[in-house]
């Protein structure tokens, strides 16, 4: 990698100043704080508060009633998702553990959501998505195994309906993504998956640099 003059330094300081701040700006509340330290007990990766933030903020913009989430987790991003949807919308979340999905359904209840606010479905995704309606959903969250990222994006736009979106979480790889040392599997289907997002020309895509990058698109109508 190339040494970084000062200037550079300085930005990038900056940058990940930055980067605190959006996350600390973000509340959280008692049931994700909970969630957050099952994630950290069982060894998952919850996304930032920032990302969250951003997913409540993407599922409110699109005013969404049905929601397909790719590993549940613990429940974070969950309860972020719920909080941005209809009041009557429903989540339906996938997952290949049942005891993760079983933390969820407890986090989602201390959140105050209702039980029927949420479907959960344990399997591998490539399993669980074929049987779900096409164009039934409005924002499609990603955040499963990555080797299968290419599979579940052609599956996700199958079941977006016109104008709605697809995310998918840490497509940074903390600095992989773009370190040209040799990078394992998993990263390699991500550059793929990057590319092949903005070279889609179904998708309008953008980057958002919350936690460990947020891989966005709307499927045009």
């Amino acid at each position: 990698m190339r040494q970084l003059r000062g200037q550079e330094r300085v930005i990038t300081a900056n940058r990940q100043t930055s980067w605190a701040f959006a996350d600390a700006f973000v509340a959280e509340d008692e049931a994700l704080h909970v969630a957050r330290e099952r994630a950290h007990e069982l060894g998952l990766r919850p996304v930032s508060p920032g990302t969250g933030a951003a997913l409540r903020l993407l599922a409110a913009a699109a005013d969404a009633k049905a929601v397909a989430e790719i590993g549940t987790g613990t429940g974070v991003s969950g309860i972020y998702l719920l909080h941005g949807m209809r009041p009557d919308g429903v989540l339906t979340t996938v997952d290949p553990e049942p005891e993760r999905q079983q933390f969820a359904r407890e986090a989602f209840r201390a959140a105050g959501f209702a039980t029927n606010r949420a479907r959960f479905i344990p399997g591998r995704a490539l399993d669980v998505l074929p049987r779900l309606a096409d164009g039934g959903y409005d924002l499609v969250f990603c955040d499963g195994d990555r080797l299968e990222s290419l599979d579940v994006l052609a599956e996700s736009l199958r079941l977006l309906r016109p104008g709605g979106l697809v995310c998918f979480e840490g497509v940074f790889a903390d600095g992989r993504t773009i370190d040209s040392a040799a990078q394992p599997a998993e990263v390699l289907r991500l550059r793929e998956l990057l590319r092949a997002v903005r070279e889609s020309q179904e998708l309008m895509s953008t980057l958002l640099p919350v936690g460990d990058g947020l891989l966005c698109a709307v499927r045009r109508g």
